[in-house]
């Protein structure tokens, strides 16, 4: 996963993203983002609010992309930890199937993060491909 905002002269940021909890229902995702490193990343959320998250899977580069408005950040919890060490488990066994090395997955600090909470508005395939940038229908209520 990894979040991409930009700041007010269109430079963009990105950072991974460590774990996400979609609410289909309501259009609202919250993305886990490592507080190391995020403070760029942040100030853009606060200027402008807009946000993009991409899905991919490393298996097969599968990939969806999501677009929309911050609704609000906050410091990730315990509760919220599980769930990104979940992701994080998946994520690394991933890898180490496609020949990474362990130690540096060993590496990765994805907590303490912010969780960053936005509206979905819009998304799209981003898998390589003829389909690539298609827009996707929310399917969504």
């Amino acid at each position: 996963m990894l979040v991409g905002t930009r700041s007010a002269d269109l430079r963009p940021t990105g950072r991974r993203a460590f774990g996400a909890s979609i609410d289909a229902e309501q259009r609202i995702a919250t993305l886990f983002v490592p507080a190391c490193g995020a403070e760029r990343l942040l100030a853009n959320l606060q200027d402008n609010g807009h946000v993009a998250a991409t899905f991919a899977r490393p298996m097969d580069s599968r990939a969806l992309q999501i677009k929309g408005r911050c609704m609000s950040v906050h410091e990730s919890g315990v509760h919220e930890r599980a769930l990104q060490d979940r992701y994080y488990a998946a994520f690394s066994e991933a890898l180490l199937l496609l020949g990474q090395q362990p130690k540096l997955l060993r590496r990765v600090r994805y907590f303490p993060s912010f969780a960053v909470t936005f509206r979905i508005e819009s998304m799209f395939e981003q898998t390589p491909g003829p389909g690539a940038g298609r827009g996707v229908a929310l399917g969504l209520p």
